[in-house]
């Protein structure tokens, strides 16, 4: 393929709409000759300054606006922040998506909640496949990640490869022994060679390399056997079946039957069964409901809510809510998770109510029973010197992240003119002369609040925030429109305020001053609602700020009669 003018061949695109500078709402367009390609559509979990907000989705007004254009969407891997945003994508164009067998089973899971199966054609994948696909040849390459079958993906453009590491780690020993397969991306680094690399940048900041998955088997297996007897609850994510995997041989090598809880725990467990990825022996695997029927020593439940999210199985059990058993003080609670960045309160608030029931808590801060998916900056500098990449631009990761990369990436051997930093919205093209920026897309925040999506702004969230922090003054008063005068004294209504003998002088000074600039507005011919409710608020907010040092929400009420 040649470029518009037929003097070359054409140039790669590449569009970042999230995932650049936090971590979650991963997404990025591939673009040739017109056509796009999308890669990955990722959710983010909202951060403490998003009251009420259960979502954040990528900005997706670039792809609804060249949606004619879009020719698949292509997935790394199943974890929501990488697959959790296409139900919502769904609703504006059917897709056509690409990924492994258990990529699109994890992803199948949330379009099928929204009832939108008609809007997406899933075609799966397998290890090393190479398919045509819109304007690239697009290579499924194996990685090892905390979610089983991911890939790095390799597109083969005009302009030479472009890799995509997706989330890896350089693991010896996984679980199910698929490795990721440098070999391949050392032969595509040695021929044709890497143009670009977008490489994962999670732990760019930490040295060494990361621990395999299976050191956490060995963890697991101690912890059972120094506490025989006793009932163990053990959460992770639900995608995470490698780990699921080491929970459930540990159990068993114990001679505990295994329950699931949790509705998208028993959901991935059911469909990495069906595939053969997940090894649960029929006669070891129990209804949730028999748990308080078996000895203490004889179960495992596997649950949801390492997070802390309140209304997970894990929460429910941490304040004895949950429908299924309630736990006791000789239990053991097994939190096999880190905290996603922000989830800290919430996870350390479920960790105190579980205390409180006397339960024993066990977490990565007591014994080894997590390790991270992701490459720290050893196995970085590793794959850095196998595919030898001639420009890089680092993907996945807060800021600093991003950073931190960029420097390793320098000590590698690329010059500082070849790294490129971006950030969401960003867009940069590669062509013959190198990766050039193309300037922005819309790459903000799109809100997810219960079934309202995208009509949730900033505007509206700095008004719960301030709702949240400072309360609520709400003033009530009633204005005889052809007597240009107020009627009796304003009310004063509060939320959220705290009422002491200051406050309470201040608010009954408020009701006089508040009916005296009515009058004057009154007297100056304004009679419309909008000047009647300013004059209100502002005389009643310079009060409350001058007396109190509080800036609450005020609310005027203006009555006509």
């Amino acid at each position: 393929m040649t470029g518009a003018d037929g003097g070359g061949p054409a140039p790669v695109r590449i569009v970042f709409l999230g995932g650049l500078g936090e971590i979650g709402r991963n997404c990025a367009c591939i673009e040739v000759d017109g056509r796009i390609l999308v890669l990955d559509v990722g959710i983010m979990f909202p951060d403490p300054d998003m009251p009420g907000v259960d979502l954040v989705l990528p900005d997706f007004s670039y792809l609804r606006e060249n949606a004619e254009r879009v020719d698949g969407v292509v997935l790394t891997h199943g974890h929501e922040d990488h697959v959790g945003g296409l139900a919502y994508l769904a609703r504006d164009f059917p897709l056509t998506v690409y990924g492994s067998e258990l990529t699109l089973g994890l992803a199948r899971n949330r379009v099928s909640e929204a009832g939108l199966d008609d809007q997406v054609t899933w075609v799966p994948v397998v290890d090393g496949e190479r398919r045509r696909i819109g304007p690239c040849d697009v290579e499924f390459i194996p990685v090892t990640h905390s979610v089983p079958h991911a890939f790095a993906i390799a597109f083969h453009t005009p302009q030479g490869v472009v890799l995509h590491s997706g989330d890896f780690k350089l693991d010896l020993h996984p679980v199910d022994g698929r490795r990721t397969d440098l070999t391949r991306m050392g032969a595509l680094g040695a021929d044709p060679g890497v143009r670009l690399l977008l490489c994962d940048s999670t732990n760019a900041e930490e040295p060494g390399f990361t621990p395999s998955e299976t050191t956490v088997g060995e963890t697991l297996r101690k912890v059972f056997l120094a506490r025989p007897g006793r009932r163990f609850v053990v959460t992770s994510f639900a995608s995470h079946l490698h780990r699921i995997q080491q929970v459930v041989d540990a159990a068993i090598a114990g001679g505990r039957k295994v329950a699931t809880l949790g509705r998208s725990m028993q959901k991935n467990v059911a469909l990495a069964r069906q595939l053969g990825v997940l090894a649960i022996p029929d006669d070891s695997l129990v209804d949730i409901g028999e748990v308080e029927d078996l000895p203490p020593g004889q179960v495992c439940v596997i649950s949801t809510g390492s997070q802390g999210e309140p209304m997970s199985a894990l929460a429910r059990l941490a304040t004895g809510d949950n429908r299924f058993f309630r736990l006791r003080p000789d239990d053991v609670v097994v939190i096999s998770a880190h905290p996603i960045p922000g989830n800290e309160w919430s996870v350390g608030k479920v960790i105190d109510g579980l205390h409180r029931l006397g339960v024993e808590v066990v977490h990565s801060g007591v014994e080894a029973v997590h390790v991270s998916g992701h490459a720290r900056r050893g196995e970085l500098a590793t794959l850095h010197s196998v595919v030898r990449p001639e420009h890089v631009i680092p993907v996945h990761g807060e800021y600093r992240h991003l950073v931190n990369h960029a420097r390793l990436a320098e000590t590698m051997g690329i010059s500082s003119d070849r790294i490129v930093l971006c950030e969401d919205g960003d867009a940069v093209v590669l062509d013959e002369g190198g990766v050039h920026r193309d300037g922005t897309v819309p790459g903000g925040y799109l809100f997810v609040d219960g079934s309202t999506v995208g009509d949730v702004g900033h505007g509206l969230l700095r008004d719960r925030m301030v709702l949240a922090e400072e309360g609520v003054v709400m003033i009530v008063a009633t204005v005889d429109l052809r007597a240009a005068d107020v009627v009796g004294v304003p009310q004063v209504v509060t939320r959220g305020w705290a009422v002491d003998p200051v406050t309470e002088a201040v608010l009954e000074e408020a009701r006089t001053a508040v009916a005296d600039a009515l009058a004057h507005a009154l007297a100056e011919g304004n009679q419309d609602h909008e000047s009647l409710s300013r004059a209100a608020r502002k005389v009643l907010g310079r009060m409350i700020g001058t007396r109190t040092r509080r800036r609450p929400m005020i609310v005027p009420v203006i009555v006509t009669v």
